[in-house]
């Protein structure tokens, strides 16, 4: 944005919710990644704010898989997630609870874990996974960056050939349906990760089926956290980006959920 009102200084920029979130992808087939102990090992190192600040100057939101608000309607409040083991903003205390862990499991500063992160080699992908690295070594993970190329990157993941993958996640529209079922359900083409629980799988389809709204959203914050305590797929953060326009576009009308979607532009046109 910085760039573009530095070429552009009379564009019109506003931020948006891309809708996406950037997350962990742990492979829990994949040994010592199936057992649940390192998983939530390494969950807990993750200081969230530090990604935020650095890769967004502070504009990025901290939330669960759904989206957090206040732009997102189903995404549970801060004092909700600062309940949640990791989310707690003591970032010294949610360490040393995981150094305990990993000790437990045979690492220490004498025997560290070694391991590949894979991502995307496209700098949304890559910059976080740097930061993700230096963070992992708090916890006696020594890891290496292994950049995979966007034709064969969601190949990689759709057959799970990696063990620790920094992921960015897209979402089409703000609603739990989507949400949950594309990326959590047992058996989805999208559950990078493998996470498959029955039992929450069918409390997906009774928050899909609840008219109440309100009844709906507590639902849906139980389901979520349950995803987040079992480190199905660990949100980093929620992105947010720029939209700039020259004074002389008009009508394009901005989502304030998604920067996926309310670009058909049927009703945008030029005054010049």
């Amino acid at each position: 944005m910085r760039d573009v009102k530095n070429q552009a200084p009379k564009a019109l920029c506003e931020l948006r919710t891309t809708g996406g979130s950037t997350n962990l992808l742990l492979n829990r087939d994949k040994p010592p990644f199936d057992n649940p102990s390192l998983r939530k090992a390494l969950a807990l190192t993750l200081d969230r704010q530090a990604f935020i600040d650095i890769m967004t100057e502070g504009l990025g939101r901290i939330g669960g898989a759904l989206l957090a608000p206040p732009e997102g309607l189903w995404g549970m409040p801060p004092e909700v997630l600062r309940t949640i083991p990791g989310y707690d903003p003591d970032i010294q205390k949610n360490r040393a609870e995981a150094r305990k862990i990993m000790e437990k499991l045979g690492y220490g500063p004498d025997k560290k874990l070694a391991v590949n992160v894979s991502t995307r080699n496209v700098p949304t992908f890559r910059d976080p996974a740097v930061i993700l690295i230096d963070q992992l070594k708090e916890i006696y993970v020594e890891a290496v960056l292994e950049t995979i190329e966007t034709a064969n990157w969601h190949t990689k993941v759709t057959r799970k050939d990696y063990a620790v993958a920094l992921n960015n996640t897209g979402s089409g529209v703000d609603d739990p349906d989507q949400q949950f079922f594309e990326n959590y359900a047992c058996g989805s083409d999208r559950n990078y990760s493998g996470y498959c629980n029955p039992e929450l799988d069918k409390k997906f389809e009774e928050q899909s089926m609840l008219s109440d709204q309100e009844e709906r959203r507590k639902l849906v914050w139980e389901i979520d956290r349950k995803l987040q305590e079992d480190g199905a797929r660990p949100i980093i953060f929620h992105t947010q980006n720029a939209t700039c326009l020259h004074l002389h576009v008009k009508g394009l009308t901005l989502m304030v959920n998604s920067l996926f979607n309310g670009w058909r532009m049927e009703d945008v046109w030029l005054d010049k």
